[in-house]
């Protein structure tokens, strides 16, 4: 098959949605087909084999992310070149609208993948929330029910949208962890590139650093952690808009040097990080998977996460980590028991390992590429 991808974002601009698509091409191709992919131009972007860039703007609330200008007079030609089976978008709007314009002209099959609940992201939007957030649902919603194919990372996602109007059929199909990227790990290179000494504690959390993300929550949780437990270290990897506010938070606790906001690292990088700390810590209310709980699960970590939406289906709750309430207390209280026991860190880890190998991204894509050929035929 020729698959072409439509999405907002893309490599460089690191994120959930950009690493579905780059461990789903990879399978996809492994598996002999050929994969295109329609994103935005970023600063810098090398020229990459079947990737096409469209001119972008920087977001003005978000300045490492490029809008897309989806203008392309002669992208129907370029589709019929390529000749192309199939449209698969990773977002409803501007590429998205993109692709599902191209794909009702050609008459091709249009699948969607619904990676982000954007109703939950209205705090960027300040002015008549409730409003925007009923438009965003009524939006999102509409370009669901002009795909032949709507893809859930999650089955309480899946209920979501179906409870909501969504009318086409809706396939439950996770993002695949790439299981092989995380074999003879290198347990030391966290610390030595951060200078932690062995005797740390460390709770790691990977995400961006935007309000959704629900971070607040976790200093307040860390201060806690860390006045009982001195020892113990917090680890931020990612980037986003509200990185000075969490530093000053972090001063204000005065919990700053226990904190260390360690920036982006490659995909190539990320193993190795999951690999150095000793915790995953986790407290998104608007995830529709969580991949980088599965990931850290990959790396042998037992997770703490509030339970809210996909997050539900990636931690096996008291097996191989801890899903919460919105609570302080129990969110801290289960950072506890595996700061304070590191036999049950030990047996949670190993729970860890097999558990995540049941969201083999080999496995993931070859039911992908059964969607796919269900749609063809």
């Amino acid at each position: 098959m020729n698959i072409a991808i439509f999405t907002d974002s893309y490599l460089p601009y690191r994120s959930g949605v950009v690493k579905s698509i780059t461990t789903f091409s990879h399978e996809l191709k492994k598996l002999g087909h050929r994969v295109y992919i329609f994103a935005p131009a970023y600063d810098k972007c090398e020229n990459e084999v079947d990737v096409y860039r469209f001119r972008s703007l920087r977001a003005p609330t978000f300045k490492e992310f490029a809008l897309a200008i989806p203008v392309s007079p002669s992208l129907s030609d370029k589709i019929q070149q390529l000749k192309i089976d199939i449209i698969h978008v990773h977002s409803p709007f501007l590429m998205g609208q993109l692709g599902k314009r191209i794909a009702h002209k050609l008459k091709l099959p249009l699948v969607l993948t619904y990676h982000t609940l954007y109703e939950e992201y209205v705090h960027y939007f300040p002015l008549a929330p409730t409003l925007i957030r009923k438009a965003a649902r009524n939006y999102t919603i509409s370009f669901c029910n002009k795909c032949n194919l709507v893809i859930s990372p999650t089955k309480v996602i899946a209920s979501y949208l179906e409870k909501n109007g969504v009318k086409v059929p809706v396939a439950c199909l996770p993002t695949g962890i790439e299981i092989e990227r995380f074999s003879n790990l290198d347990s030391s290179w966290l610390r030595n590139r951060l200078n932690l000494s062995k005797d740390k504690t460390i709770l790691l959390h990977v995400g961006r650093l935007g309000k959704e993300k629900n971070i607040n929550f976790i200093l307040n949780a860390f201060a806690i952690i860390h006045n009982k437990y001195p020892s113990t270290h917090l680890v931020f990897v990612g980037s986003g808009p509200l990185k000075r506010e969490l530093e000053n938070q972090a001063k204000n606790f005065e919990i700053a040097h226990a904190v260390t906001f360690a920036g982006t690292f490659s995909f190539k990088e990320m193993p190795n990080i999951y690999a150095g700390a000793d915790i995953f810590i986790f407290a998104s209310l608007t995830e529709t998977q969580g991949l980088v709980i599965g990931e850290a699960k990959a790396a042998g970590l037992p997770v703490v996460a509030v339970k809210a939406y996909g997050i539900n289906e990636m931690v096996s709750n008291r097996h191989d980590g801890f899903l919460t309430s919105l609570d302080i207390t129990s969110y801290t209280n289960c950072i506890s028991k595996l700061v304070e026991n590191p036999t049950l860190r030990q047996q949670m880890s190993q729970r860890a390992l097999i558990n995540a190998k049941s969201l083999s991204s080999t496995t993931m894509a070859r039911r992908l590429e059964t969607l796919y050929q269900d749609l063809l035929r």
